[in-house]
């Protein structure tokens, strides 16, 4: 027998690997944070000897999920400000909040946010925020992977008085995380309609001498390209391609209002996407064409958004409605169907992340994954798995999330961090979002 760190034994596995299996009784064998292997459970367990074996045999294991697209610290806003339109909820009530923000309250909101999205079974996440050198640590602390950056403005924030400063601390963060097991940087320009040309300039610059990704919200609303057309005679992908950010790793936020040629030009340009239908939906902002995106060639992840604009941050609930918006959008029941907004969440997340060892459950992939109690009467009867975890699943049967070997929540336990302590200090956040 063979020795390994981690000795799984499930009920059934989704893998999502490349022929999509779903495989019954089956063990999971974990080394140095990686699968060394996968299969039925009879012939797993002969042939690997685990120091530890979790018995998962009433359980749903599967793939981690990824948050495409999330602004973790902004849980500290949720419920404040419901049913408003975009720039009236930005303008009237985000924006003049996170004028009085700080880093302690971005690296206490953040931990919120990611212990949130650990409990409900992300396991990575693209985040955006200001201060984000507080949500970095924050995930440092939770153990969740993250891929960050100070969000840069036309207009000094809290957290930097121009986008040159912006810029210098998206640098400075990428050199003290480099090498870093699950901290990754991207360069955060906010949006076209918050920026300039020179601005968008010195990001893309800035992506391409440190080989970053750039992660912009884009396309989100009519009114976006609206504004964009006004400014500057185009659309904001074009926009975006006049300014040469489609030659960067580009992650482009919601695309809800973009035609097939933009989505022709960006899938051939390689650009990533993150499709946010609750945060769309709740703004009426539209419903991103996720079909015809990835079609073009697009690869696609699911975001929750921040959860002022979603209120919650559940990858679970985002599959379901990602699935469901596009049914009723288009008519037709085919639309989107689950194993679609699976893969959106688990292989199109790791391609938005960059890491081709997440999403998937295969000899060599990071051993991120979690397990959902299938003695939950929403999970029975299960026919169908792939089906249950995308129309049936809140996130909430969770009861175990695994980063690269590491069990960093389980009952809700979290491994990292006492969080009796962190609804303590979390406890002034409502008084602060209410002033």
């Amino acid at each position: 027998m063979t020795d390994c760190q981690t000795l799984i034994h499930a009920q059934v596995v989704i893998t999502q690997n490349e022929a999509r299996e779903i495989l019954n009784d089956a063990g999971i064998a974990i080394q140095a944070g990686r699968i060394a292997a996968i299969g039925p459970w009879t012939g797993i367990s002969a042939a690997w000897n685990g120091a530890e074996i979790l018995d998962l045999s009433g359980h749903l294991v599967m793939p981690g999920l990824i948050n495409s697209h999330a602004h973790a610290a902004m849980i500290f806003l949720r419920g404040l400000a419901d049913d408003e339109p975009l720039m009236d909820w930005l303008t009237k009530t985000v924006f003049p909040a996170e004028a009085r923000l700080t880093p302690g309250i971005v690296r206490l909101g953040s931990l919120l946010g990611y212990a949130e999205m650990l409990a409900t079974g992300t396991t990575a996440c693209v985040d955006m925020y200001i201060f984000e050198e507080a949500a970095l640590e924050a995930a440092e602390i939770a153990g969740i992977r993250c891929l960050g950056g100070e969000a840069v403005f036309g207009a000094p924030s809290a957290a930097c008085a121009s986008f040159e400063a912006a810029l210098e601390k998206t640098a400075e963060l990428a050199e003290r995380y480099r090498d870093h097991e699950r901290i990754g940087l991207a360069v955060n320009p906010h949006s076209v309609y918050t920026t300039d040309a020179g601005i968008l300039a010195g990001a893309r610059q800035l992506a391409l001498d440190l080989d970053l990704p750039l992660h912009i919200h884009l396309a989100e609303t009519p009114t976006e390209s609206a504004i964009c057309q006004e400014r500057h005679g185009m659309r904001p992908v074009a926009w975006c391609h006049e300014n040469g950010l489609l030659d960067t790793r580009m992650i482009a936020a919601h695309l809800v209002d973009v035609t097939r040629e933009e989505a022709e030009l960006l899938g051939a340009k390689g650009v990533c996407g993150a499709h946010n239908p609750s945060s769309n939906m709740k703004l009426a902002s539209g419903a991103c064409p996720a079909e015809m995106l990835a079609a073009s060639g697009v690869r696609l992840g699911i975001g929750t958004d921040g959860p002022a604009s979603n209120n919650q941050l559940s990858m679970f609930a985002e599959m379901s409605r990602a699935a469901l918006l596009a049914k009723a959008v288009r008519r037709d029941p085919a639309a989107m169907p689950a194993g679609m907004a699976l893969d959106f969440a688990t292989l199109g997340g790791a391609a938005v992340f960059g890491d081709p060892l997440l999403g998937r459950l295969a000899p060599g992939a990071n051993a991120d994954l979690i397990a959902l109690d299938l003695s939950r009467p929403n999970l029975l009867p299960l026919h169908n798995p792939v089906s249950q975890v995308v129309y049936a699943a809140s996130g909430h049967e969770v009861r175990l999330t695994m980063i690269g070997g590491e069990v960093v929540y389980r009952d809700g336990e979290f491994a990292r961090f006492d969080y009796a302590d962190l609804l303590k200090e979390i406890a002034a956040l409502k008084e602060f979002a209410q002033k």
